[in-house]
């Protein structure tokens, strides 16, 4: 399978998975991306289409992780978390952003569950 197609099979999903899944200020939508180097996370009002907090291994405070391997992504999903219910924010929707739910997309969403976020 070319890349072409692999990039235009996860556009299909995403726009398939998002007529269902939007967020609102009281409960944003978690809308992850997955690169092959690092991971990144959001907390996003579609209903402002605003950014409520970001997070990701690229972050200042992630400086010292290397890679966006399993426990990476887990670490970044407990730092949103925690920054989510700190703002007071305790349920969300997750997206997937087309990616399969395993590997490092799972890691990140039961480091989320781990940290107090309810999706």
């Amino acid at each position: 399978m070319s890349q072409i197609d692999k990039a235009s099979r996860r556009q299909k999903i995403k726009d398939r998975s998002r007529t269902a899944v939007a967020g609102t200020s009281a409960k944003p939508r978690l809308c992850i991306y997955r690169s092959l180097s690092q991971i990144y996370a959001q907390l996003i009002d579609d209903s402002g289409s605003t950014t409520i907090l970001a997070v990701s291994s690229m972050s200042k405070e992630n400086k010292e992780l290397k890679g966006a391997g399993v426990e990476v992504c887990r670490t970044v999903g407990r730092q949103i978390g925690e920054k989510a219910i700190a703002k007071g924010i305790t349920t969300v929707v997750f997206d997937r952003n087309g990616f399969r739910y395993h590997g490092r997309v799972k890691a990140l969403a039961d480091g989320a569950r781990e940290a107090g976020l309810i999706f």
